[in-house]
């Protein structure tokens, strides 16, 4: 009678933190985006006048027309360039703009680091700021919102996310080495199918749509689409200043084979 080979058992594997646990620079990031919200049990007047003072206002820096003074100064001119996006309309403008940054701004903050995050995410609003600036020269009502930032996180994180292993790969490991596989270069993601057909959906969205950062004042609730595409342009083109993750010499793709274009 043979004997039945004994089974070993393998030592189970460590926990694996879940993927979208959100590390701290992102949960103290959304934090202060809810602390400040509370402006909205101030007074009316005084609620208009935080709008005002850290809203981005683009007839502030328009000398050419009618003399408007706006609170803040001179001083306004430069730091609105990025508080304008920690403001929010309501909390569904708040929940909308986290809603993204669940996957793709946990993902940049376990990459970049607190500080590298922070930084990413006050250079792509002053992108988005800049943009809204050059398309709505005169405008006098406010924009607010984190949207352009966001954007930011999308386009940056598109030059990783699909490398094997990655966070929208269906291989990865943990949540923080999912975040930090080498990242392709910027002209290898402009071969990537993948990332392009995600530009082209995400431009086309935007561009008819629109999508979450709100104006503020005589022009209504319309959607500061532009400020998005400036968000998203400097993410994308910007990422490689603060990426501390060293390139590999080829990038596995997430999938069976690589796109044709890839290959040399």
């Amino acid at each position: 009678m043979e004997s039945q080979p004994e089974t070993q058992l393998e030592a189970p594997e460590g926990p694996r933190e879940p993927i979208l646990t959100l590390p701290g620079a992102l949960t103290a990031y959304v934090a202060l985006i809810a602390v400040i919200h509370l402006r909205v049990l101030l007074p009316p007047e005084l609620e208009n006048w935080t709008i005002d003072v850290f809203g981005f206002i683009p007839k502030r820096y328009d000398s050419t027309l009618l003399n408007i003074d706006f609170p803040g100064g001179t001083g306004a001119k430069v730091w609105t360039f990025v508080t304008y996006s920690l403001l929010h309309a309501n909390l569904t403008h708040i929940g909308f703009n986290v809603l993204w940054l669940l996957p793709f701004g946990s993902a940049l903050a376990r990459r970049f680091g607190a500080v590298r995050f922070y930084v990413f995410m006050a250079v792509t609003a002053a992108a988005g700021a800049l943009a809204h600036l050059l398309t709505h020269e005169h405008a006098i009502a406010p924009m607010i919102g984190a949207s352009a930032s966001v954007s930011g996180t999308m386009a940056a994180a598109m030059r990783f996310a699909f490398v094997k292993g990655s966070f929208l790969s269906f291989s990865r490991g943990d949540a923080d080495e999912a975040a930090r596989v080498p990242a392709l270069s910027l002209g290898q993601a402009f071969r990537d199918t993948r990332v392009l057909a995600f530009l082209a959906v995400w431009f086309g969205v935007n561009i008819i749509f629109g999508v979450g950062s709100i104006s503020i004042g005589a022009d209504g609730g319309s959607v500061a689409w532009q400020a998005h595409i400036g968000g998203f342009v400097a993410g994308l083109m910007l990422f490689s200043l603060f990426d501390p993750v060293p390139r590999a010499a080829t990038h596995a793709a997430d999938a069976s084979s690589q796109d044709e274009a890839d290959r040399v």
